[in-house]
């Protein structure tokens, strides 16, 4: 792979993961909600999410996917029904609480954070569909190393995608302090992260 690919590609990975979408938009809400090290630790599972995909792709798994309407409806469905049960839990946590005081530690586990992170990216099948055409656009498909080519692409695409997601999470950590003096703020955030949730799982029913 020439070096000019490879740093057109990560320029392409990195305006797209800057750019606006469902992601950062849960991964902000998160880190205003519970803190930067859940937001970093949700990043670390939406990046591993990242590998999975590649290695779907490098297997030929993401094309046999993609011409199964079954196999895309399974995994459509799934992703909707998994954030769809997330969401209900954040609308319960908002009508439960009066109001949520800022906390040094998140009340969720870190292992389940970072399985949310995980299952939110590895279910959701327009990732799949992406990867699947973005990444094979940058290599030489007739080369003998073509799969390895992927694979070093879509850890490239997984690393930058864990910094600019964790920097994301540490500057919303910085603004916790600040709006929690706003009263009902911390609560309110339950249902927007709730909002969020239900959006991204209507939007994979929307493919």
């Amino acid at each position: 792979m020439q070096i000019e690919t490879f740093l057109s590609f990560l320029i392409a990975s990195i305006l797209l993961t800057l750019a606006p979408g469902p992601d950062n938009l849960y991964l902000l809400a998160k880190s205003l909600k519970d803190g930067s090290k859940s937001g970093i630790i949700l990043a670390a599972g939406l990046s591993s999410g990242i590998i999975f995909h590649t290695s779907l792709v490098i297997f030929g798994v993401a094309t046999l996917i993609q011409n199964s309407p079954i196999a895309m409806n399974v995994l459509k469905y799934l992703g909707a029904g998994y954030l769809t049960y997330l969401a209900i839990g954040s609308f319960k946590a908002f009508k439960k609480n009066s109001d949520l005081k800022i906390q040094t530690a998140s009340s969720e586990k870190n292992s389940s954070t970072y399985f949310r992170g995980v299952m939110m990216n590895v279910c959701n099948p327009k990732v799949l569909l992406f990867f699947l055409a973005f990444l094979p656009s940058f290599v030489n498909l007739s080369s003998e190393d073509s799969s390895s080519q992927i694979l070093i692409l879509g850890i490239t695409f997984a690393i930058q995608a864990f910094v600019i997601f964790s920097l994301i999470s540490i500057c919303a950590g910085k603004l916790r302090s600040i709006i929690f003096r706003r009263k009902n703020f911390g609560r309110n955030l339950s249902l927007i992260e709730g909002i969020v949730l239900a959006i991204i799982a209507l939007s994979l029913l929307i493919i």
